[in-house]
């Protein structure tokens, strides 16, 4: 069953549990996968790797909005986001640790060859491509600019 069959069974289910939480994080990346599939003339394939991107994007923003909520003091609309990432998080791949992420950047730069921070470009194409869905791009960017520096 591919990943956006997935979703679509898990909206059913959400709607079936009346569970908005769910149903609203489900419904959120179907809403991404239509605007994918129509953008530019439509009638484009979607694989479960442009899915794992978008579901990505979708888990950053709610962060990144949860972390705003807290700033403003409105912890309730926080924990909304939060929860809803928790449901959107259970169709990624297992995130690496940063020790992990840190011990393939190192293979990269021995692969790549690169020697200082000037080489950070080269790294960071080869190491979001290998990490891709593993790891979040601030992670994998930290990481490589402490080792080249």
């Amino acid at each position: 069953m591919s990943l956006e069959q997935q979703i679509q069974e898990a909206i059913k289910e959400a709607m079936k549990a009346h569970d908005t939480v769910a149903m609203n994080a489900t419904r959120a990346i179907k809403g991404e996968i239509l605007l994918f599939k129509t953008s530019e003339g439509g009638a484009k394939e979607v694989t479960d790797g442009d899915i794992l991107k978008m579901i990505q994007k979708l888990v950053k923003q709610r962060k990144e909005a949860a972390e705003q909520y807290v700033a403003a003091n409105r912890q309730e609309l926080a924990d909304n986001e939060l929860a809803e990432a928790a449901v959107m998080e259970k169709y990624l791949p297992k995130q690496l640790s940063p020790e992990e992420v840190r011990v393939k950047i190192q293979e990269i730069i021995a692969q790549v060859g690169a020697a200082s921070i000037k080489d950070m470009g080269k790294v960071m194409g080869v190491a979001n491509k290998a990490l891709a869905g593993l790891s979040d791009g601030r992670t994998i960017s930290a990481i490589v600019k402490e080792l080249l520096a």
